[in-house]
Order: C-alpha cells, then sequence, then structure tokens
C-alpha cells in the first residue's frame, strides 16, 4: 500500500500542476485579447461601412464587396474555405438564393388621364393583370345583398367591373339598415372590401373598384400606410414564390377620382349616396364609363452569400463554436441616401474580424483552440434572418456538434438608457438554454472585463422581444444555446445617420473582448456545456 505521505505529495502536485496550467490558460487569453483594439476595429469598419459599399443591401454589388473584404483577411489569418461550390472547390462563400415577387407597372387609366398606383389609389388584396386590358366599369351603390336589400336585384354585372361605396346605408335617424341599430354589420370595417369584392365576383364582376370615405390628409396617410403594408407582397422569401391571385383585389379611390372616372361630379355621387341612405333601398344611377388598368407583378431572384471561415480544433475538434454577426444592411433609401449600417451590423462584421485574428494568432504560437471555430457572417438578415436560416437548414457543420452561437449585433453606439454610463452591454439569451454558458458568460465578465451585463431584453415579458429579431434565433430554435450581444436601438437605427464617425470604438472593443474571453473558455473548457435549460 502507498504511504499516506507520497499519496498527499502526489495530489498536491497534481492540484497545482492544474492550477498552474489554468492560470497559464487564463494569462494566454488575456494576451490575445489584448490585440483587440479600437484602433483595428475602425480600420476595418471605415471600409465596410463606406460609401463605396452603398449599404450593403442583400445581395447587391455593396454587400457581394463586404464579402470579399472578409474573406480576404480570414483566408490572411489562415482561416479554412468549408463551403462548396458549383465546381467542386472549397470556397468561403456559402450561397444561396432568394426569391421574390413585387409590383411591376400598377396604373388605372380613363378619359385620358394615368392614375398612379400608392400616390391617386391603392389596392386591397393581390392581384396579377400583366397586360393592359379594358373594362366596362358601373357603379353599384354600396355593392350589398343582404336579406331583402340587394344593390345587384336590378342590374347584371357579370363581365363589366364595378364601383362600390364603402361602408353600408345608415338612416338619418343614426340607426344602420341592415342592423337595425347603431351596430354595423359585416359590410362596414377594414376587411369590409374582401366580402364586397367576394360577392361582386359572385355576381360575374372582373373588377372591384371602392370609393372611400376618407378625404384630404386622411386620405394620403391611408395611401401611405397601405403602401407600407403592400410590401408583404414583395417581401423576399427562402423558397420559391407560388402566388394565387384569386381576384377578391379591389383598388380604392377617393370620391374625386371616382367621379372622374365615371364621367360625374363628386355631388352626384353622394346624392346618390343620401338617397340610398334616406329610402333604405337601393337606387339605381347610370353612371358608367370605360377604364383601362394594368396590375404587373414581376418575378425576381437575390443570389446572396453566407461568408464561412473554419478554424479547426485539436483533441476536441470535432465540436464547434459558432461566431456569427450579419454582413449586410439595407442599402440605398429612396430619395437616394446611403444606409452605411456602422452599427447594424457593422460593427458585429468587424467584431468577426478581430476575434478570427486574436485566434489565429494563438494557433500561430501553439495555444490554438481544443475545440474548432466557425466564423460565420451572415445575409438576409434585414429581409427576414435568411442567411443564418438557410444555414440551419442547411449546416456545414452539424448542428448536434454545435456547442453554441456567440451573435454580434449591433454593439458600437449607446442607447438613450445609458447615455451617461456607455460602459455596457445586453445579453440576451445566455441561461435560455445552458446555465453553463451563462456561468461562463458571467465569470469572464468578472475576470477581465467588468462590462455592465444588462439583462432588460432577456425577460421574457420584454415587448421588444430582441431575442427572436437576430440571428441567434436560428441557432436557438435547434436547441444550440446562444448569446446575443447588442447595445441597443439609437437614433440612427435604419437611417442615413448610422456612420462610422458615431461609433464608439473604445466601448466596443470591451465588448469585443468579452465574447473572446467567453468563446475561449467555450472551446478550452474540458466539459461540453449542457443544455439543461428552456427558458422562453
Amino acid at each position: 500500500m502507498m504511504n499516506k505521505n507520497i499519496l498527499a505529495g502526489l495530489l498536491l502536485f497534481s492540484i497545482n500542476t492544474l492550477a498552474f496550467a489554468q492560470e497559464r490558460l487564463q494569462d494566454d487569453a488575456a494576451k490575445y485579447a489584448a490585440g483587440i483594439t479600437p484602433a483595428d476595429l475602425k480600420k476595418h469598419l471605415v471600409i465596410i461601412a463606406s460609401d463605396s459599399l452603398e449599404g450593403r443591401d442583400t445581395g447587391s454589388p455593396g454587400q457581394k464587396k463586404a464579402a470579399e473584404y472578409v474573406s480576404k483577411y480570414y483566408k490572411q489569418y489562415g482561416l479554412q474555405p468549408i463551403a462548396t461550390d458549383a465546381d467542386g472547390s472549397k470556397s468561403y462563400l456559402q450561397k444561396y438564393k432568394l426569391y421574390k415577387r413585387s409590383w411591376g407597372e400598377v396604373y388605372v387609366k380613363s378619359h385620358g388621364k394615368k392614375y398612379e398606383f400608392n400616390k391617386d389609389f391603392y389596392l386591397n388584396g393581390l392581384l396579377d393583370v400583366p397586360e393592359e386590358i379594358s373594362t366596362d366599369l358601373v357603379s353599384v351603390g354600396y355593392g350589398i345583398e343582404d336579406g331583402s336589400y340587394s344593390d345587384y336585384a336590378s342590374i347584371n354585372v357579370k363581365g363589366q367591373s364595378v364601383i362600390i361605396f364603402d361602408g353600408e346605408p345608415k338612416a338619418p335617424g343614426g340607426k344602420y339598415l341592415l342592423s337595425g341599430n347603431s351596430e354595423k354589420t359585416k359590410w362596414s370595417g377594414p376587411v369590409s372590401w374582401q366580402v364586397k369584392a367576394k360577392l361582386a365576383r359572385e355576381k360575374g364582376a372582373k373588377y372591384v373598384f371602392i370609393i372611400t370615405d376618407k378625404t384630404g390628409e386622411d386620405l394620403d396617410k391611408e395611401i401611405r400606410q397601405r403602401a407600407v403594408m403592400a410590401r408583404r407582397f414583395s417581401a423576399p422569401t427562402l423558397k420559391p414564390v407560388q402566388e394565387n391571385p384569386l381576384g377578391t383585389a379591389a383598388f380604392v379611390f377617393s370620391a374625386k377620382r371616382a367621379a372622374e372616372m365615371l364621367g360625374t361630379s363628386v355631388a352626384e355621387l353622394m346624392k346618390l349616396k343620401s338617397e340610398i341612405d334616406k329610402s333604405g333601398k337601393p337606387v339605381l344611377e347610370n353612371f358608367a364609363n370605360t377604364v383601362s388598368l394594368k396590375v404587373g407583378r414581376v418575378s425576381e431572384t437575390i443570389d446572396t452569400e453566407n461568408v464561412a471561415a473554419f478554424m479547426e480544433g485539436t483533441d476536441k475538434k470535432d465540436e464547434v463554436l459558432v461566431i456569427s454577426a450579419h454582413l449586410d444592411h439595407i442599402g440605398i433609401s429612396e430619395n437616394g441616401e446611403i444606409n452605411n449600417g456602422a452599427d447594424d451590423d457593422g460593427s458585429g462584421t468587424v467584431s468577426l474580424l478581430e476575434l478570427a485574428e486574436a485566434f489565429s494568432k494563438a494557433k500561430a504560437e501553439g495555444k490554438g483552440p481544443r475545440r474548432s471555430i466557425l466564423f460565420l457572417n451572415v445575409t438576409g438578415e434585414e429581409k427576414g434572418l435568411f442567411g443564418s436560416e438557410y444555414y440551419a437548414e442547411n449546416p456545414l457543420l452539424p448542428l448536434k456538434n454545435t456547442i453554441a452561437d456567440l451573435n454580434i449585433d449591433m454593439i458600437g453606439r449607446v442607447d438613450e438608457a445609458h447615455k451617461n454610463d456607455p460602459r455596457y452591454v445586453y445579453l440576451i439569451g445566455s441561461d435560455k438554454l445552458s446555465s453553463k454558458l451563462h456561468e461562463i458568460s458571467e465569470e469572464a465578465n468578472k475576470k477581465y472585463v467588468n462590462l455592465k451585463l444588462d439583462y432588460t431584453f432577456n425577460d421574457p415579458k420584454d415587448p421588444n422581444r430582441f431575442y427572436y429579431r437576430s440571428d441567434h434565433y436560428n441557432f436557438a430554435k435547434t436547441g444550440v444555446p446562444v448569446i446575443f450581444y447588442f447595445t441597443g436601438v439609437h437614433e440612427d437605427y435604419h437611417r442615413p445617420g448610422d456612420d462610422v464617425e458615431k461609433i464608439l470604438f473604445d466601448k466596443q472593443s470591451e465588448i469585443v473582448k468579452l465574447v473572446f474571453h467567453t468563446a475561449w473558455e467555450l472551446v478550452n473548457h474540458d466539459e461540453r456545456i449542457v443544455v439543461d435549460s428552456h427558458k422562453e
């Protein structure tokens, strides 16, 4: 049997050796983190957020220039390309497509005048009329058929188009004709146009025009709002768009424009409306005209790419840490102003370059990570988190081997809540899937950086729901633990004022160091962090 003193000595030696190794590891981490500097971050950001990249809109030449820029540095740092091109060669670019259907040429013509889409009128619903056609336009009152009341009883609209008043008849005493009281029916309200358009189509009408009650600034505001809402019909998708225009759309015009199209006056239109309200029954008036219209829908494919750069680990190389940020921004505004996106997410993009350089220096000096690291610049974030979604569905490395995703999105500015206290960072998601990840993050901050870690937006009750609004979420959905690093929204969010001159590089560099130390511990830890939490 071994002497107790010898056994105790060996145990003490082992503990001291382990402590020494741990101390050396921490010293190494501090050494390589020191290479993350405000000057280097700025050196990269003045390129990434320059006017020459024209706001890096998804799939644009500027976005592709940004992809080339970061790829060049990843290659310089000795990182490996692991995506596969069509010819079978390895590439830093994980290419994918977005599919888009958008409005083309849309107009209505009458009496030699051309009415412009989202200026003179707006469209409710989806319609596709690729070539200009002519159609007879007839007035059918409120366009209602309900019980004994029918605006279609004395007119055949088959093969024609109808123009109808918004809302429903209301007697002079204030009661609605159809309900018999002060309550509106399905023929009034925000979606009543659908009911009316469906009925008109059942009666054989080709197209539906609605005369809105709104005028002046109220109408202008409505048109602007509808134009924004209509963008959902132009939003890109990861899968080819399958549209099904059923013809239940409606052109919405003011009374003035409707009168012009019908060759009458607003006074005559209002007289007809008043007669229906007073009589409590349909009144047929021979307002009719032939109009021409076109509603174009255009198909578009957007070619874009994530940038993926791989650093192989040592004894635990099959496990991988992903560090991500989105490369693109929103491009050029309609008025021609460039949205450079220095903070969103130029700050995250250049942070990945600094992190990659720091880990590369460590590896070059024999201090490379035990686990592998994938530096992932995704695109399509502003369009709907598409790049990270594409990666999650087509991972370059198995998601089951992915230990965590550290995602950086907007860390270069301060928000209103911290204008007098810039040494902070919002952490989102750190405790939602892995308590160990949260613990490692807290310890890294305490040992090395000592920032204020603000968990305001980690609260599931927070109305901003930022946890669901950046690329980490597509990893979290698959069960991969995540941390989202963020410093909040500011007055230049998605505006031309988000420029390099406003970035606080000293502050940003401290946050990047926090990411580095957290990553260093994750990739060198003896045990892989486990998923032991399932918080919202």
